[in-house]
């Protein structure tokens, strides 16, 4: 018996074969036996998290560092646990496969009013839910299990965005006989005509500009073109950018990066190296509220060539059916060869701010954390203050930066800063949350310390929601949190080698990161600053928020 091969099993191998060595999640008894399959499986390890939102936040890390993720829960209410956290990686492109455990087909087609379902009966309630935030569904059958798990992992994949599989119990043990295999990824539809005619818009468009320069975001590194993107700029001497959501892109340390660009908020250079220019080239771009202060971004159609995954714009002409690594790679060679018309470009390097005194504040903060960065960190930044603040700095080479500024749920990096460790255990990696946002998932510190993770967490105490407050309320008591202390939750959570430090000014702070950085193990840092003391950047975007949402 313990050679039978079932759909469990085949499910198993078509993740593994697609590049997912851990699954996340949380048991629950639809999904128990289905969990045994997982545990003996020679190429997936079970990582058991503390709720069913942190595993999803857990998956979504692990998938914006390794390229794809798997997430199993329970039925019902297991999966709406988990639904936000889906939800998120729907809105930024994210790749999770969220597969949950159900009651048996027998009961369901019966009827029974079972437990975690609504008692009336209909089993099909959550996956309608799921519905709006996932690419492909499927609820599987002993008629349909293999198809359909081929069919949701391969949309998955194609669309960077997550899938969702229901599993009933009696379904994932049903014998089958076919084994899984390795699928070609979906190539996108081309058109050669398409094609053509894009090569002759972008390259009169081209020949008439004085000066070009090139934004990319987030969809480039998610569709595939980060390392064309790199040569690209090496080879061709453009002056380039990214959105928050794209920071890490590009090797920040080239001479012609100008910084992260943010529209109206934008340091001065930056925003005339991308926005002075006669031709934007804009690759993999969203343009959405708090990346460019409010749509204060000055990038005319008519003067932009646009990249997307499966089309392009040339002013105000579209072309569709060209997947985006073609379309990079024509830009490429025609920025290349008339690279030499256009005059070199001197981008002006921004540096961080000097703080004014000896106190512990934004200023000062950011300064430490910017001679604290090393080459191929990742770095992970709550929104707020911390994904704000870190617009300004200037990454280390291959440093990845992990925010999610379009979604925006607080709390959502701690246990993603798990998944990102889980996904890349040789790298460091760095988070940086508020208190607010780390009291929404704080069990999350407890997995990491279970699993022996090494991340350096600083903790951002500065008394409660400090970006609610700069958007309105400034003293309700509503932007108010319970004061913690930060310091003993390590402890409390069984982490005896894990080193804790509290810090209230720029020498306690100095101390404590090289403490940390004296041995490779987790390292949690409280840092405490002024409760409205704001980066520029974030202050620009608070003021924008608060005037759209009172109607202006």
């Amino acid at each position: 018996m313990d050679n039978i091969y079932t759909v469990g099993d085949y499910l198993l191998d078509r993740l593994s074969f697609s590049g997912i060595s851990e699954l996340f999640g949380v048991p629950g008894d639809y999904n128990l036996k289905f969990l045994d399959s997982v545990i003996s499986h020679q190429q997936i390890t079970w990582i058991g998290c503390t709720n069913e939102l942190n595993a999803a936040y857990g998956a979504d890390g692990y998938a914006r560092t390794k390229g794809i993720a798997a997430l199993l829960t329970t039925f019902g209410v297991g999966e709406l646990s988990a639904l936000n956290g889906i939800a998120g990686s729907y809105a930024e492109y994210v790749p999770v496969i969220h597969i949950v455990g159900a009651p048996p087909l027998s009961a369901q087609r019966k009827g029974e009013l079972l437990h975690h379902t609504l008692g009336d009966g209909d089993f099909s309630h959550f996956m309608r839910m799921s519905q709006p935030v996932s690419v492909a569904q499927a609820s599987l059958t002993p008629e349909n299990a293999l198809a359909e798990i081929d069919r949701v992992i391969e949309d998955v994949i194609y669309s960077s965005r997550p899938g969702y599989l229901l599993l009933p119990s009696d379904v994932a043990a049903l014998p089958v006989s076919t084994r899984a295999h390795a699928i070609p990824a979906r190539q996108p539809a081309f058109s050669a005509s398409s094609l053509e005619a894009f090569v002759a818009a972008a390259d009169a468009r081209l020949r008439s500009a004085g000066r070009v320069s090139l934004l990319a975001d987030f969809l480039a590194e998610r569709f595939g073109v980060k390392a064309a993107l790199e040569q690209w700029m090496e080879e061709v001497p453009l002056a380039h950018s990214t959105l928050l959501m794209g920071k890490g892109l590009f090797n920040e340390q080239q001479p012609n990066f100008a910084g992260t660009y943010s529209g109206a908020a934008s340091a001065a250079s930056t925003k005339e190296a991308i926005e002075g220019a006669d031709v934007v080239i804009s690759i993999g771009v969203k343009f959405t509220d708090t990346i460019t202060a409010g749509f204060t971004q000055q990038l005319p159609a008519e003067k932009c060539i646009d990249l997307q995954p499966f089309s392009a714009r040339v002013g105000n002409q579209i072309f569709h059916q060209l997947p985006l690594e073609k379309t990079v790679s024509v830009l490429h060679r025609l920025t290349a060869e008339r690279a030499d018309q256009w005059p070199p470009y001197a981008v002006k390097r921004t540096t961080l701010p000097q703080p004014a005194d000896d106190s512990l504040d934004q200023y000062a903060f950011w300064q430490q954390i910017q001679a604290f960065l090393q080459p191929g960190d990742v770095l992970v930044a709550e929104q707020g203050t911390a994904c704000f603040g870190a617009a300004a700095l200037n990454l280390p080479q291959d440093c990845q930066f992990v925010v999610q500024p379009l979604w925006g749920s607080i709390g959502f990096t701690l246990p993603a800063a798990f998944g990102v460790q889980i996904a890349a255990p040789d790298r460091r990696v760095v988070l940086l949350i508020g208190d607010g946002s780390a009291q929404l998932t704080l069990q999350g510190l407890g997995a990491a310390i279970r699993y022996g993770l090494p991340p350096v967490i600083f903790v951002i105490n500065n008394q409660g929601y400090t970006v609610e407050r700069a958007i309105h309320g400034e003293t309700q008591r509503y932007n108010d949190i319970a004061q913690w202390n930060w310091t003993q939750f390590p402890a409390a959570f069984g982490g005896k080698e894990v080193f804790s430090a509290r810090a209230d000014s720029p020498q306690a702070l100095k101390e404590a990161i090289e403490q940390a950085s004296a041995k490779r193990r987790m390292a949690w840092i409280e840092v405490i600053l002024p409760k409205m003391d704001i980066p520029a950047l974030l202050d620009s975007v608070t003021r924008s928020l608060a005037k759209r949402n009172s109607g202006e």
